[in-house]
């Protein structure tokens, strides 16, 4: 349960399942001061310590920065599990230990999904909540849902470098790993509905719209450099940047204001839970 021990630093992590995900990964990182998330850094994971462009090299140097983060909420924008009728393991512990052996490659793991629920795309008890735009292994999203419990959440929990929520207990000293979908985040605050990914004019001014609400009063301040760092958010066509900062945004919102639900309903410790 995320309550007085909150950590003030957040993360907010725009995944990719691409081949080559290293410009594709965008990272945001900052601290909660009361009510304002003070951003420090948004920029591409390629750019970490030891990254770089092709898969291997970057979701190694992604998971052992998470690792290095100590004490930090990050929110990640990808699944953290399947819908419980999916899931043959009793826990999510398990299910997550058993992943790699089961499904040695992303469309193993669609296949296996598709036929096993009659070729139909389930979605979990927290799709539904949010209204995320896609089941978890639907063919827009299956490589993301794979590489992450592969190769970044898996890992984690097997070496206990991580906490993930709300399916384990929220442990000081470790990073807190939340499940965030900026789209989710964008409608509860009803700041969704404008197409902003695309390099059309009319993207960019959405893309602008949705940095200008999230620098309204009191809510987020970019670094010293706010200029360079507003460009490389509405620069970026993909809407990549800017969901990592509404990433963070949730993630500092939580570090807030903990949300009780989470724990409260045994589906979402099976299957994870989406955090807006």
């Amino acid at each position: 349960m995320i309550g007085a021990l909150a950590p003030t630093r957040v993360v907010g992590i725009d995944f990719s399942g691409a081949r080559h995900p290293g410009k594709r990964i965008w990272v945001t990182r900052g601290t909660v001061e009361g009510a304002t998330l003070r951003v420090e850094r948004c920029q591409r994971a390629e750019s970490l310590p030891g990254s770089g462009i092709e898969r291997e090299r970057c979701l190694e140097a992604l998971r052992a920065w998470i690792a290095g983060q100590e004490w930090a909420l990050v929110g990640m924008d990808v699944p953290f599990g399947l819908p419980a009728a999916l899931v043959q393991e009793p826990t999510w512990e398990r299910f997550v230990q058993a992943f790699p052996a089961r499904y040695p490659c992303p469309e193993r793991f669609r296949e296996d999904c598709l036929g096993r629920a009659n070729g139909r795309e389930w979605r979990r008890l927290t799709d539904v909540q949010a209204a995320t735009p896609f089941c978890v292994y639907n063919l827009r999203l299956y490589r993301q849902t794979y590489w992450a419990l592969q190769a970044i959440v898996g890992p984690l929990v097997e070496r206990q470098a991580a906490c993930v929520l709300p399916m384990q207990p929220a442990l000081p000293g470790r990073p807190w790993l939340v499940e965030i979908c900026p789209a989710s985040t964008l409608k509860r605050e009803r700041r969704y509905g404008i197409p902003y990914k695309g390099g059309r004019a009319e993207h960019r001014a959405a893309r602008e719209q949705i940095l200008a609400w999230l620098e309204g009063p009191g809510q987020v301040v970019l670094p010293p450099d706010g200029a360079q760092t507003r460009a490389v958010i509405l620069d970026d066509a993909g809407g990549d940047a800017l969901d990592s900062l509404v990433a963070a945004y949730a993630a500092a919102r939580l570090a807030r204001c903990p949300d009780p639900r989470a724990a409260s309903t045994p589906a979402f410790l099976l299957e994870g839970y989406v955090y807006t």
